[in-house]
């Protein structure tokens, strides 16, 4: 196999520094997925092995160097996702990252879209009345329709923000739990506080809560209803049925925008039972201002295990999918 040589400028030691990352842990990893050698002189990073591995390290290293240039911080997690755009030819793709920003937390930190999956997910959102966001654990799914429910009332395009999840868990019949309704929702919309409270800071999510502008109520309670001027979540819609869908869905009035979030891997309805969201994307796939945006486990931001743990998961599906197929 032929050897190769490749040199990269990376023209300012500040954005080596975050090329190289923590005790060269950036570095450290594209040579551990790539395996090749990189090694620094001054601000020249040289790469040496098999041609075809040094083209993509090279490739790899030059568009993270560019967005270490206009300031995006580099870590692990991007540094896989980029040798992963890298393997499949998008490696340029991980430049558009740098630009825009999402939401801005309740302690000045920005949030930024750390895929392209993501930016799809958030352009989808800003675009359409109706967005399904459609993938595994750890993508943003979540945090991100917060993040922009958020920005939506700071501008005064939503009066209320409106969250509702399945309590498929308790067969949607609280009862028989403690306490009063918010006490028997809140184990099933924890996510979408801890999202809140970050971007709203403590004080000002609960006053929001005490007034009923963030309102949360399991999705039985929509029936009925019509929510206008308001930014809508439904989380975890995958374990809706199909008449729950249609009913949430057409609560939709004037003014408001709704984001339906979901793994349809983890579908917790009974045997026989068919998902509202699969159905609902199925269905409204041609109709204007509803988009469906699929994350994949390229997309997934959580520790890089959990990309690997969904990987692993997929597989299995896949290969009982084929046993049982070869049995029927």
């Amino acid at each position: 196999m032929d050897k190769s040589v490749r040199k990269i400028n990376a023209e300012n030691t500040d954005a080596l520094q975050k090329f190289l990352g923590t005790f060269d842990e950036n570095v450290n990893r594209i040579m551990q997925e790539l395996g090749v050698i990189v090694r620094v002189d001054g601000v020249t990073v040289i790469i040496s092995g098999a041609e075809e591995r040094v083209n993509l390290a090279a490739e790899v290293t030059e568009n993270l160097l560019a967005l270490a240039r206009k300031g995006e911080d580099i870590d692990c997690g991007r540094v896989t996702y980029c040798v992963e755009l890298a393997k499949e030819g998008k490696a340029k793709d991980i430049t558009k990252l740098a630009s825009g920003t999402v939401a801005i937390t309740s302690r000045g930190k920005p949030v930024k879209c750390k895929t392209v999956g993501q930016r799809a997910y958030v352009d989808g959102i800003r675009k359409n009345g109706v967005t399904f966001g459609i993938g595994p654990a750890g993508t943003g799914k979540t945090y991100l329709a917060v993040c922009l429910a958020v920005q939506a009332y700071k501008q005064k395009q939503a009066d209320k923000i409106i969250l509702t999840r399945p309590a498929v868990e308790a067969g949607e019949k609280l009862g028989f739990l403690p306490g009063d309704l918010q006490t028997k929702v809140d184990p099933y919309l924890r996510p979408l506080y801890d999202a809140l409270e970050e971007m709203l800071g403590t004080e000002t999510y609960q006053k929001l809560m005490e007034r009923g502008t963030i309102e949360v109520a399991p999705l039985a309670y929509m029936r009925g209803r019509t929510l206008s001027n308001a930014f809508i979540i439904l989380d975890e819609a995958q374990n809706t049925t199909r008449e729950q869908m249609k009913m949430f869905l057409t609560r939709l009035g004037d003014g408001s925008k709704m984001v339906v979030t979901g793994d349809v891997t983890q579908i917790d309805l009974p045997d026989g039972k068919r998902s509202g969201l699969e159905h609902a994307v199925s269905v409204l796939k041609d109709v204007e201002g509803v988009a469906a945006i699929y994350l994949t486990d390229k997309d997934v931001v959580r520790n890089p295990l959990v990309m690997r743990i969904v990987r692993a998961y997929d597989g299995d599906s896949a290969r009982s999918k084929d046993d049982k197929d070869k049995h029927e």
